[in-house]
């Protein structure tokens, strides 16, 4: 783990305003103050802002409630961004987008007058905050526990033969490998690793974008086949890129995605399916045939479906038991796939093999006088 940057005690910027973490990284500039209203900031939503490189966070909530370990608030301090937390909802009110605003320790001011304070957030705190969520995790657990049971008992039967009906959705998955990539932990660095082993060249999987995992193929250099889910985190340029779109409808017959994708007038189809929008990306390859599942940045831990929003992990659990023998993670890809033979192993075999002429030369008389000819003749 790289070093902590120091973190400056005054911060000023242009203030950029969303409720939504999410909508904000994309406008979000260099150097300016991010505002956001997020309780128990998440890992994928912090990783977005550091790379946005604000001169400053300020959350309205409070960045790590306590109810379950969340790292996201580390991540900010150790990238030496000040954050400023819970400084109350009206915040958002009392700022606009490019206001010049100004943290000052525990102090968020405008035009030299102090509008809000908070928790001046450091390092130090949040790991004694998270360091209490973990010991404090247990009831949070037990209800993440308890939620999965109750939805697995009341959603089993959707997963059994007859339960699901998944259209076509104009891909041919049959005896192919896909990949489904989703925006979460660790991501990037999973799809750099399945690049260096030659696993997307040699294999040219069907690749799957679930919603912001579409701009992370395309960060990459590859366009995406399919882009599956609600469409509230995917970029016009990814939706444009000539990839079916299919927007996840749920039980209820809503499908959010659809109002965005009719109003940038491009086509695309409608799959109805529980869960989550990864688990439907999941059931459409093991419907229609595919041999190999490859998963990037999927949500597997309680941790990382908090982080969501989520309060259980049924449909997830019940997913993964039908696709289970197909599917792969992407680092276990990359271990699987790498190349057979490493430096270390043929430098290893070199020194062996002159190991062995060695001792064959100095047992054998023959090899011997054989030398002696050769050196007195070049000598």
């Amino acid at each position: 783990m790289s070093r902590p940057r120091t973190t400056p005690e005054v911060a000023t910027g242009r203030a950029r305003v969303s409720r939504r973490t999410k909508d904000l990284v994309k406008v979000l500039l260099p150097g300016e103050v991010a505002v956001i209203d997020h309780e128990d900031l998440d890992r994928v939503a912090a990783e977005t802002l550091v790379e946005a490189v604000p001169a400053a966070v300020v959350n309205a909530a409070t960045s790590i409630t306590g109810a379950y370990p969340n790292p996201g608030p580390l991540l900010i301090a150790a990238a030496g961004i000040p954050l400023l937390d819970g400084v109350g909802a009206a915040v958002l009110d009392h700022i606009a987008d490019g206001d010049l605003v100004t943290v000052v320790g525990e102090q968020l001011v405008v035009d030299g007058e102090v509008v809000a304070t908070g928790t001046r957030q450091t390092l130090a705190t949040l790991e004694a905050a998270f360091d209490e969520a973990t010991r404090n995790v247990g009831p949070t657990l037990e209800r993440f526990v308890e939620n999965t049971v109750t939805y697995v008992q009341k959603e089993a039967h959707l997963f059994t033969r007859g339960g699901l009906h998944l259209p076509d959705v104009g891909v041919d998955f049959t005896g192919r490998h896909v990949l489904i990539v989703v925006r979460g932990a660790d991501y990037r660095e999973d799809l750099l690793l399945l690049r260096r082993t030659g696993y997307l060249k040699e294999k040219r999987p069907i690749l799957v974008g679930v919603d912001g995992g579409a701009d992370a193929l395309l960060e990459l250099g590859h366009t995406p086949d399919l882009i599956v889910g609600d469409f509230d985190s995917v970029s016009s340029k990814a939706l444009r890129s000539g990839a079916i779109l299919v927007v996840h409808a749920y039980r209820s017959g809503t499908a959010p995605g659809a109002e965005r994708l009719d109003e940038l007038g491009v086509e695309y189809r409608t799959c109805e399916a529980p869960g989550t929008s990864e688990d439907m990306a999941m059931l459409l390859a093991h419907h229609h045939g595919a041999e190999l599942i490859v998963a990037v940045g999927t949500h597997t831990s309680m941790v990382e479906f908090l982080d969501k929003g989520r309060p259980g992990m049924a449909s997830t659990v019940l997913v993964r038991m039908l696709v289970g023998p197909m599917l792969v993670d992407a680092k276990g890809v990359s271990r699987l796939y790498s190349n057979p033979v490493r430096a270390r192993d043929l430098s290893a075999m070199v020194l062996a093999a002159l190991f062995t002429v060695g001792v064959f030369t100095w047992v054998s008389e023959p090899v011997r006088l054989l030398l002696r000819s050769l050196w007195f003749r070049f000598t």
